[in-house]
């Protein structure tokens, strides 16, 4: 049982019952001293803490102290970005749309991005990792859309970046795998070491030339999905490093957008993934609007009722898994990109396009390879449930890109981001304080706007790119369909 057909059938029975740390790089100024001050918009609902007035350190002091982990869960953004970064109303952004992907590498998507002119850290076309018997195993084009699931568990992982010499991808997935294998010719670990090209994922391409990635953008921690959706949702894991409930939950960005009188949705594709951390409240959430269909999201789109911040979900539970639109292996991934295509081709042709943001990242690396090693995170507070495991390192690079009227085109940001600097830039837009300690030390991805000159206020024509049907057919027979 995959982890996500598990959360189908525990949200199921639910229903029947009821250190984004480093200095960034970014290009913005300002005429404000440090030490100036921002006071929220008078009026805005929430404790009254959340709307007194922030004195902004200098860039320079908060990128040094959000290194130090100086800053504590509660702390406002405005105490943390620095001086030039705006906040509040000062951000000309009112709809911010998140999509979350699965199990993808920024190697194994972006190895090629070179070939469209946009220059991304990548690896070397010489970058090997030994097979069991010690053959150096190269990097290659993949010659399959619906591979057999690689290993990603945190064992996986940990064995994976190897203390940073990111040796293991080969060897850890040699005949291992998490979701059942057509034949055995298709678990050898060489698959983890397979890239995809513009030809294989023209969508992603088209998206890094007109809009921004960031090729230092990691997973919020070295495991696998559960933990890191849930630092999307909750800036920590509540000390979970598997694919476990927390029991512990006590507050999530959905409870802090309620007592801001934010608007939100989540827009499920089939069972909604946040559940994870939401799992007792989902019929709550539904009886008040919040949890709805994701046909609904076009409609919503195209009527100008998107709400403040949307979350879409792709489909993970479904069957067959190999036709999930949530690309996770071994699902075909041009299912995945055709989906994303139409909800960025609904929103670039909404009212709402002029004062907008997407985010799309990918939870984890799901076990493929990449060469960049994961830095030290801030831990996000004092639970774990493994001595081991106390979330101070980041988990392998992930796909991140900002799809926006403001979005700098072609442009590749450097500056470390993860899971939490989306919540950040959320948090920042609607003057809510940090969650925990990790979101409360992550930087917002700042450097990927031009808010004075949208390069994209006039959004370029969203190609939906279509399945090859050839090969859709291959992989059903592969898999018995």
């Amino acid at each position: 049982m995959t982890s996500r057909d598990r959360l189908s059938n525990l949200i199921a029975l639910s229903a029947l019952g009821a250190l984004s740390v480093a200095c960034s790089g970014t290009e913005q100024t300002s005429d404000k001293p440090p030490g100036a001050v921002f006071a929220p918009d008078p009026g805005l609902p929430g404790p009254a803490e959340w709307n007194s007035p922030v004195a902004q350190p200098a860039d320079d002091q908060a990128g040094s102290d959000r290194t130090a982990c100086a800053y504590s869960s509660g702390a406002m953004p405005a105490a943390t970005q620095g001086v030039s970064r705006p906040n509040g109303s000062e951000i000309p952004v009112d709809t911010i749309v998140i999509a979350m992907m699965e199990n993808r590498s920024f190697d194994h998507y972006f190895q090629k991005i070179g070939t469209v002119g946009v220059e991304a850290d990548v690896a070397p076309d010489d970058f090997t990792n030994p097979d069991t018997e010690g053959n150096p195993v190269a990097i290659h084009p993949a010659n399959s859309y619906c591979f057999v699931d690689t290993a990603h568990n945190f064992a996986a992982i940990e064995r994976q970046i190897n203390g940073g010499l990111m040796d293991g991808f080969v060897i850890t997935n040699a005949g291992n795998h998490e979701a059942p294998a057509p034949g055995l010719e298709l678990i050898e670990g060489e698959r983890a070491m397979a890239y995809y090209t513009e030809a294989d994922i023209p969508l992603t391409y088209f998206l890094a030339q007109n809009f921004s990635i960031g090729d230092r953008y990691f997973a919020s921690t070295p495991t696998q999905t559960w933990p890191n959706r849930a630092y999307l949702f909750a800036a920590t894991s509540f000390g979970e490093s598997n694919n476990d409930f927390a029991t512990n939950v006590d507050k999530t960005i959905f409870d802090y957008l309620n007592q801001r009188g934010v608007t939100w949705k989540f827009y499920a594709t089939g069972l909604p993934t946040m559940g994870i951390v939401a799992l007792a409240k989902l019929g709550d959430y539904s009886a008040a609007g919040n949890l709805v269909n994701i046909a609904d999201f076009a409609i919503d789109a195209a009527n100008g009722n998107l709400p403040q911040v949307a979350f879409v979900d792709p489909d993970g539970t479904s069957d067959p898994g190999i036709h999930h639109s949530d690309e996770h292996p071994p699902a075909i991934m041009q299912i995945g990109q055709k989906w994303l295509g139409e909800i960025i081709d609904a929103l670039a042709r909404s009212p709402h396009w002029d004062r907008s943001a997407m985010f799309i990242t990918y939870d984890e690396h799901g076990g493929l390879y990449d060469h960049v090693v994961p830095p030290a995170s801030c831990p996000p507070d004092d639970r774990y449930e493994e001595p081991g495991v106390r979330f101070t390192q980041y988990g392998i690079r992930v796909p991140f890109l900002v799809i926006s009227p403001f979005a700098k085109r072609g442009y590749v940001s450097h500056a470390l981001y993860d899971h939490t600097s989306i919540l950040r830039f959320v948090e920042a837009r609607f003057v809510i304080p940090a969650l925990t300690n990790r979101d409360a030390n992550a930087e917002a991805p700042w450097d990927v706007f031009d808010f004075d000159s949208p390069p994209n206020a006039d959004p370029p024509a969203v190609p939906i790119p279509e399945v090859d049907q050839a090969k859709l057919a291959a992989c059903d027979t592969l898999w018995g369909i």
